[in-house]
């Protein structure tokens, strides 16, 4: 088994830690409730809120003072949104700009990482409801050849096992070159480096496994790499292509895009800043602006706060999915490193100050994110931090902790 850098699994792990960070500074225990697949209760809210202030009195007050008090801990920007019983809340703190000085907009676009997982599951669930695949296809027949060597086989992975990364393959972005442009002022200089899925699979499988397929979970992006490829083999069209027409569009995500080598965002937009490692002063770099073809499939997801909503919402009432693969996307398996915490399709599952929650977390160089909506879709929180690097590491656990846990005395 080769040794877990720091970096491995860093798009779901860091972020996923503040949760569990959260829940211990609440004193509430993260649980397991429900069967995996249990259907969404009825009587559920209607569509998502539109845009409003929240009332005073109306539940979001401390989710404001919470973001407030991260931009004080040292993010630069934050943008948010809670939605619950009285209404959406869209709340901003913080500069989108370090140089200009201008506020967030609460609906700005940001590079959303590992957000992009239940897009890419979601769709390959539909071609196993269009008889187009099953799930328990291998990698090889899909891809063949392209999984082999230093002990990886890609005729012993399923899709299935891709999507809940019980695959077992190597988390390409531990690779040490990798971790290396990602952390250090070489960054500076391999910003716009273009890659090919192939690529990036192949820096995977010049590295061992982690364990034989299907024995246990681990965080592995590669798998989403991989399900991209899976997508434009099974359609003959890109996978691009394929989530745009298949979610985006009829979801009306006006705001959500998937950037193939556009290294900008599109406007409006704030700036992502990170710091280096091998910096003495750990200054505060501007990093918005890279190629994404390093994160295609697994982490390239452009989106807002309001899109964000909508589509986790519309995914858990089961408007993208018959029956059958809605209890797919929900069939979960436990993280073993996090006690309590269940990974589906796509989704990680968890509940908090006893509020039954599905969704992503994401995190890049530059941004973090986290999008969580309830078990019975009445209440959900989105957030963006314009940094990876936090002055204060419980800064983004208080936020959850501010809009789903009581208030302690």
């Amino acid at each position: 088994m080769t040794k877990r850098s720091p970096r491995r699994g860093r798009a779901a792990r860091a972020a996923l830690a503040v949760l569990l960070t959260a829940a211990a500074m609440a004193g509430s225990v993260l649980t397991v409730p429900a069967p995996a697949g249990a259907a969404i209760p009825a009587g559920a809210a209607g569509e998502a809120g539109e845009a409003g202030p929240a009332a005073p009195g109306s539940g979001h007050e401390r989710t404001r003072a919470a973001i407030d008090a991260a931009v004080k801990a040292g993010v630069p920007g934050v943008i948010a949104l809670a939605r619950g019983p009285h209404g959406t809340w869209r709340g901003t703190a913080g500069v989108a700009d370090l140089d200009t000085k201008r506020p967030r907009l609460p609906e700005e676009h940001f590079r959303a990482g590992s957000i992009v997982k239940p897009f890419v599951s979601t769709v390959l669930l539909q071609l196993e409801a269009e008889h187009r695949l099953t799930l328990d296809d291998t990698v090889e027949k899909w891809l063949p050849g392209l999984v082999r060597g230093h002990g990886n086989d890609g005729r012993r992975i399923t899709l299935r096992q891709l999507l809940n990364h019980t695959s077992g393959l190597y988390d390409y972005t531990g690779d040490p070159g990798i971790v290396r442009n990602l952390t250090t002022t070489a960054f500076l200089e391999h910003r716009y480096d273009s890659w090919t899925p192939e690529q990036i699979v192949r820096t995977a499988t010049a590295h061992a496994p982690d364990f034989p397929p299907g024995t246990r979970y681990s965080y592995s992006p590669t798998g989403y790499v991989l399900a991209a490829l899976v997508m434009e083999k099974a359609t003959g069209r890109s996978y691009e292509e394929e989530v745009e027409r298949r979610i985006i569009v009829p979801l009306g995500l006006h705001s959500t895009s998937l950037p193939r080598h556009r290294r900008t965002l599109p406007a409006p937009a704030g700036r992502g800043y990170s710091r280096f490692s091998d910096e003495p002063d750990r200054r505060l770099h501007d990093v918005t602006d890279l190629d994404p073809s390093l994160i295609r499939g697994t982490g390239d997801l452009i989106t807002s706060p309001g899109d964000l909503d909508r589509f986790l919402t519309a995914l858990l009432r089961g408007r993208l999915l018959p029956p059958a693969q809605q209890r797919e996307l929900k069939t979960t398996v436990p993280d073993g490193e996090e006690p309590g915490v269940e990974y589906g399709l796509g989704l990680f599952h968890f509940t908090l100050c006893g509020t039954e929650l599905w969704g992503h977390t994401g995190f890049f160089i530059g941004t973090q994110s986290v999008a969580y909506v309830s078990a019975d879709t009445r209440r959900s929180l989105v957030y963006n931090f314009s940094t990876d690097t936090l002055g204060d590491t419980s800064a983004a656990g208080d936020v959850i902790k501010a809009e789903f846990c009581p208030a302690t005395k």
